[in-house]
């Protein structure tokens, strides 16, 4: 019987893979251990998205090398869109992999781990992924209250700036009927929060010809009994449509929270970056989901430093954020990468100036936040309690909290860990609140 351990990276859909990875290796008779130096076979699920991610992923390949020092059983099996993007040259640079798999073949893990000899990696084949399905046991590794479920995969979009088409490939949706199976099985086994998540999740059910959509799904799975909250990630701002902002606002169990990525607010920006909308077209969609869901909390990312981005542009992206007052940004630094539109495009902007303009650009998101945060200060909040956190601090996070991405509320009193329970908001930082337990009914 193998040991194995996983170290998987990126993003939540990664993990999803990660998940069901450990699912097929348990599966089949294999121990999952945590401590590296205990494993026979260790397994990297690695992200190619950006250059951070590719050296993050390289890193971690050649960290997990060193366990193999001494020990000629030992096997290093690694997985993931960095395979599906550059097998061949990974192969090549890195002679202490016994195994590669892409994207869309991670289901071969059980004959990998049964295989001692080594795989030979192909070159850059296609885009692949491979649908979630209940057939496909999955092990979570996270919380027991709490789960990300994948509805469905790739993306049909072409930003000039994404390679994920080209590894993922093509949208694709899931059944309704398979996404509510899993979703059962996961609230039976303590889950009571449900973080919807794709490539582009307000696409989902326009591949099929089965009536699904985002609207049909949420109003499938607020039926189930025992789940509390369902929230929604990576909504691409193209189909987010009237029916949808009302089923948000009109169900209970679903979270008063939209993660959209807008990437820019400049016209001549958002043209060069092949986005499909303008930034009147964005202005009127926020517009639109304020007045739809009162109270909704909108997160969004940026991207700064875009080829050809100039002053003007940025200026203008800056006050954006002023005005807009989303309660939750993340800012990227535009990564090169080959294969892309962008990438030849002339104007790249230096990385110093990049990076002084994510500082500028955090920086007055910063005080939007922490004034966001200050006017919770007195208020009634229900709250998921999440247990201790690395400092050995109880925490927990509001329905309009997101996990890993967003900030936490520290928490005081006598709350049980997995439960959503009233609290009272009694202070506040940039990103974080404080808050201790409230009566059931005040």
């Amino acid at each position: 019987m193998a040991k194995v351990f996983l170290q998987s990276l990126g993003c939540p859909k990664n993990l999803v893979d990660s998940e069901m990875m450990l699912g097929l290796v348990a599966r089949t008779g294999g121990e999952i251990v945590l401590d590296p130096a205990a494993a026979d076979v260790l397994i990297v699920n690695t992200c190619g998205f950006i250059g951070d991610a590719k050296k993050e992923s390289i890193e971690a390949i050649l960290d997990l090398a060193h366990h193999k020092d001494g020990r000629a059983d030992k096997r290093l099996v690694v997985t993931g869109c960095l395979v599906q993007r550059y097998g061949a040259e990974l192969q090549a640079a890195l002679p202490e992999v016994d195994a590669f798999l892409g994207t869309g073949d991670f289901v071969r893990m059980p004959e990998l781990l049964q295989d001692g000899t080594r795989s030979e990696a192909s070159g850059y084949g296609g885009a692949a992924h491979l649908l979630p399905d209940v057939a496909i046991p999955r092990i979570r590794t996270g919380h027991f209250f709490s789960a990300y479920l994948k509805v469905s995969e790739g993306c049909d979009h072409r930003c000039s700036f994404c390679i994920i088409p080209k590894i993922r490939g093509a949208h694709e949706s899931r059944s309704l009927d398979s996404i509510r199976a899993e979703a059962e099985a996961l609230v039976a086994d303590g889950v009571i929060e449900l973080n919807l998540i794709a490539q582009d999740l307000t696409a989902y059910g326009r591949d099929r010809s089965d009536g699904a959509s985002l609207s049909a799904l949420l109003r499938a799975l607020v039926k189930i009994d025992g789940l509390r909250w369902i929230r929604l990630l990576y909504t691409f701002p193209r189909y987010v449509t009237d029916e949808l902002l009302d089923t948000i606002a009109k169900e209970e169990k679903v979270c008063s929270y939209i993660d959209m990525p807008l990437q820019h607010i400049s016209d001549r920006i958002l043209q060069r970056m092949r986005r499909e909308r303008d930034g009147a077209a964005i202005r009127r969609l926020l517009q639109r989901i304020r007045q739809r869901i009162p109270g909704v909390a909108l997160r969004t990312a940026f991207i700064v430093g875009f080829p050809g981005e100039t002053d003007d542009d940025f200026a203008e992206l800056l006050q954006f954020v002023q005005d807009a007052r989303f309660e939750r940004v993340g800012v990227f630094r535009y990564s090169q990468e080959e294969g892309t539109a962008a990438a030849t495009f002339a104007e790249q902007v230096p990385e110093v100036l990049k990076r002084n303009r994510r500082a500028a650009l955090m920086q007055a998101q910063a005080d939007v936040a922490a004034e966001a945060n200050r006017r919770l200060v007195g208020s009634r909040q229900m709250v998921l309690v999440c247990g201790d956190d690395e400092q050995g601090r109880m925490y927990g996070r509001l329905a309009t909290q997101a996990p890993e991405i967003d900030g936490v509320v520290h928490l005081r009193g006598d709350l049980a860990t997995g439960t959503i329970t009233p609290v009272r908001i009694t202070g506040s930082s940039t990103y974080d609140l404080r808050a201790e337990a409230a009566a059931v009914r005040e």
